[in-house]
C-alpha cells in the first residue's frame, strides 16, 4: 500500500511541475498579452492543482492526515485561476491593447463595436 500511495503522490506532483514548467515556458515564448495570459491561467492553474493533490494525498495516504481544506484549496483555485484570467485578458482588450499581428481570428471585436454602438446611442 505504501509503494502505490508513494506513486499515486510522486505522479501528482511531478504532473504538477511539469505543467508548472509549460506555463513558465509559454510566459518567455508567447507573443502578446492575451496569449500569455491564457498559458498563466489555464496551466498553471492544473500545475497548482495537481501539485495540492499531490500532498492531500501524501497526508492522507502516508500520514493518516485527511485534511479536507486543500481539497477546498483546489476547489477555489479551479473556479477562480481561469475566470480571473479571463476578466484580465477581456479588460486589457476593452482598454485597447491590440492583439499580436499573427492573430487569425478576433471574436470580441464585433462585440465590442456593438456595446460602442448603444452606449453612443444612450
Amino acid at each position: 500500500m505504501t509503494i502505490l500511495a508513494n506513486i499515486l503522490v510522486i505522479f501528482f506532483i511531478s504532473f504538477g511541475v511539469l505543467f508548472i514548467v509549460v506555463t513558465a515556458l509559454g510566459l518567455f515564448r508567447l507573443p502578446d498579452l492575451y496569449t500569455r495570459a491564457h498559458a498563466a491561467s489555464k496551466s498553471s492553474t492544473l500545475g497548482v492543482m495537481c501539485i495540492l493533490l499531490g500532498v492531500f494525498f501524501h497526508f492522507w495516504l502516508l500520514e493518516d492526515h485527511f485534511n479536507p481544506s486543500i481539497l477546498l484549496g483546489v476547489l477555489f483555485l479551479f473556479i477562480t485561476g481561469p475566470v480571473g484570467g479571463h476578466i484580465m485578458s477581456r479588460s486589457s482588450y476593452l482598454a485597447g491593447i491590440k492583439p499580436w499581428s499573427g492573430t487569425v481570428r478576433d471574436d470580441l471585436k464585433d462585440e465590442v463595436e456593438r456595446m460602442k454602438k448603444e452606449q453612443g446611442v444612450k
